[in-house]
């Protein structure tokens, strides 16, 4: 006879700070599992189906933010009131009032939580006071579900989206549990539609979110977490104990890392996603395959770049078209410094933003004589003209992500000391010697991301057409080999601090 403990039980599905619910938990798994099983028991009574979809993405949101789920229901009903009201407003002025209301409530929340600290250090160093932080409790995904929200209401206005009547559907929308937490940012346009149909898994579908799930936590706890706890994290610490040659390595790794950490959360959301009949956006397209910081943006949190483009940057641009190419210019970098805001409270991140805003603004002054040079040249769409585009695209990026990695700016200039004046070249052989499974996986990292995409698109397909029963046991293969790499604790998703 089974003895279940269920003040344990109690204990393990109850809130805690440090243990978020995610992906390539146990947990996760098994609470996955039940409630795909019920959730398909259901698939013909929408009403239970749907209802059952709120009320476990609440509780996913709870494991995550405690009572501070809550913000995330008002963030709903707020929303879902005023875009209602935008659309029956008659006077442009009533639809203008609701905007302004909805934008000034949800950044107010979104402000208190993550940047009320940041704003009263700044106050204080100006007034050269002491600070004390005050103890404010970040949720978990605020960022993300409040842009989410938003782009519902602006949609609303911009009348490119018919408001939806169900606050059941809204809800589906914004409590969604796969991307509630890191995106991607979905639009209500493309996700609402999805909600009217019963949930069908094709071959196909179960094939792809079967590959999705793999990648991502591969990607995730053997590339990700293993070189961040055994390698970078320990340079990033203390750079100046180290050579020019292993600082230099610790930014192309943490390069990789946040790729593999973000990247990965999103392959495992849009496999989740697929297995209740949604589809997500992606969010990702080989971003270091970029010839361009424009490129790189087109392909690097795709959700975030085209939010930013249709609700800040093209708005801007419209209202300074007077000045032609210099309102591209004003757009782009307030755009960016927007951005690196998002991303966090300090000014590593908004340096970060406005250094992108910076050479995108640049690369669009020189665009012209850049043509005519290449011109002049005849190396125009030539592959050795791309491939150093993508290496110093690349380099750029990697040295914006040392800023992006941390607000300690002394750490920056030790790291580029030691790159320039410290290098001792010979040094890497000794690193391959003793640290061969770092190099390995930075190796394998990068090359599985520089994989022609008829590579990657072959294997996929590979993958979905296998039978099932071989894809349960690749499954278990992988799981065995995260097994092998993951760690005494889970090493949290970087973009859940923003």
């Amino acid at each position: 006879m089974i003895n279940i403990n269920f003040e344990n039980l109690l204990d393990i599905l109850k809130y805690k700070p440090n243990d978020p619910l995610v992906f390539s938990t146990s947990l996760f798994l098994f609470l996955f599992l039940i409630f795909l099983f019920v959730y398909n028991l259901f698939a013909k009574h929408k009403s239970i189906r749907l209802g059952f979809l709120i009320l476990f993405s609440l509780y996913f949101y709870y494991k995550s933010a405690g009572y501070y789920a809550g913000i995330i229901v008002v963030s709903a009903i707020v929303n879902f009131l005023f875009a209602k009201g935008i659309a029956s407003s008659e006077k442009m002025i009533h639809k203008r009032i609701y905007l302004f209301l909805a934008i000034l409530i949800n950044i107010s929340i979104l402000g208190y939580f993550k940047y009320t600290n940041f704003i009263l250090q700044v106050f204080s160093e100006i007034n050269k006071s002491n600070f004390e932080p005050l103890t404010i409790f970040l949720p978990i995904g605020i960022s993300f579900y409040t842009f989410k929200s938003l782009s519902y209401v602006f949609d609303v206005y911009l009348e490119t989206l018919e408001p939806t009547k169900s606050f059941r559907d809204f809800c589906v929308y914004v409590f969604f549990f796969p991307n509630i937490l890191m995106g991607p940012i979905d639009r209500a346009s493309k996700f609402l539609p999805q909600i009217e149909k019963e949930p069908f898994l094709s071959k196909e579908d179960l094939g792809t979110a079967s590959f999705l799930i793999i990648a991502g936590l591969f990607k995730k706890v053997v590339i990700a977490d293993y070189i961040s706890l055994n390698f970078v994290d320990r340079i990033f610490d203390f750079p100046l104990r180290y050579t020019g040659v292993e600082n230099l390595l610790a930014i192309y790794g943490y390069t990789l890392q946040v790729y593999c950490d973000f990247s990965g959360y999103t392959d495992m959301a849009i496999g989740v996603a697929l297995f209740f009949g949604f589809r997500l956006m992606d969010n990702f397209n080989s971003p270091f395959k970029a010839t361009s910081i424009a490129d790189f943006w087109r392909r690097w949190h795709i959700s975030l770049s085209t939010w930013l483009l249709d609700y800040i940057f093209k708005p801007l641009q419209f209202s300074m078209r007077s000045i032609k190419i210099w309102a591209n210019i004003f757009a782009i970098f307030i755009t960016f410094v927007v951005c690196g805001i998002w991303h966090g409270a300090g000014w590593n991140f908004i340096i970060w933003g406005a250094l992108h805003g910076f050479m995108m603004s640049f690369a669009l002054l020189i665009q012209k004589p850049k043509q005519k040079f290449y011109s002049l040249l005849k190396i125009n769409n030539s592959k050795i003209l791309k491939f150093f585009q993508t290496v110093i695209t690349f380099h750029l990026i990697a040295f914006s992500f040392l800023i992006f990695r941390t607000n300690d700016f002394q750490i920056i200039e030790d790291m580029i000391s030691q790159i320039l004046n410290y290098f001792h070249a010979e040094v890497f052989i000794q690193f391959a010697e003793k640290l061969p499974i770092i190099l390995g996986l930075i190796v394998i990292g990068y090359l599985l991301h520089f994989i022609p995409q008829k590579v990657e698109t072959s294997v996929k397909k590979f993958v979905i057409f296998l039978p099932w029963y071989l894809q349960a046991l690749l499954i278990v293969i992988v799981i065995w080999i995260v097994a092998q790499f993951k760690s005494a604790d889970i090493a949290p998703f970087i973009y859940f601090q923003f």
